[in-house]
C-alpha cells in the first residue's frame, strides 16, 4: 500500500512540474500550443500538408497573432492563455503516420 501511496505522490509531483514547464516555456502567453512551436523539417511539413482546414487555418492564425504581439513586445491577457490542459497535440497523429510512412519507404529501399 505504502508503494501506491509513493506511486501517486510521484506522478502529482511530475505533473506539477510538467505545468511549471509548460508555463515556464512562454509560449502560451502568445496564446500558441505545444504543436505550433515544433521545428518545421520534412516529417512536420508533411504532417502540415495533411491537416483539415480548419486545423491548420487555427493553427496560422495562433502563429500570426503571436509573431504581431511579439513585435509590439506585448503578451496576450492571461485568461487569453493557452491552459496546459487545454493544449492539444493536434498534429501528434499525422506526425506519426507520415514518419512511420518514411520508415517503411527506407525499409523498402533498403531491400
Amino acid at each position: 500500500m505504502a508503494a501506491r501511496g509513493s506511486v501517486k505522490t510521484t506522478s502529482s509531483l511530475l505533473q506539477s512540474l510538467h505545468k511549471w514547464y509548460y508555463n515556464a516555456a512562454g509560449f502560451n502567453k502568445f496564446g500558441l500550443m505545444r504543436d505550433d512551436t515544433l521545428y518545421e523539417n520534412d516529417d512536420v511539413k508533411e504532417a502540415l500538408k495533411r491537416l483539415p482546414e480548419n486545423l491548420y487555418n487555427e493553427r496560422m492564425f495562433r502563429i500570426k497573432r503571436a509573431l504581431d504581439l511579439s513585435m509590439k513586445h506585448q503578451i496576450l491577457p492571461k485568461e487569453m492563455w493557452t491552459k496546459f490542459e487545454q493544449d492539444v497535440r493536434y498534429l501528434e497523429p499525422y506526425l506519426k503516420e507520415v514518419i512511420s510512412e518514411r520508415k517503411e519507404k527506407e525499409e523498402w529501399n533498403k531491400k
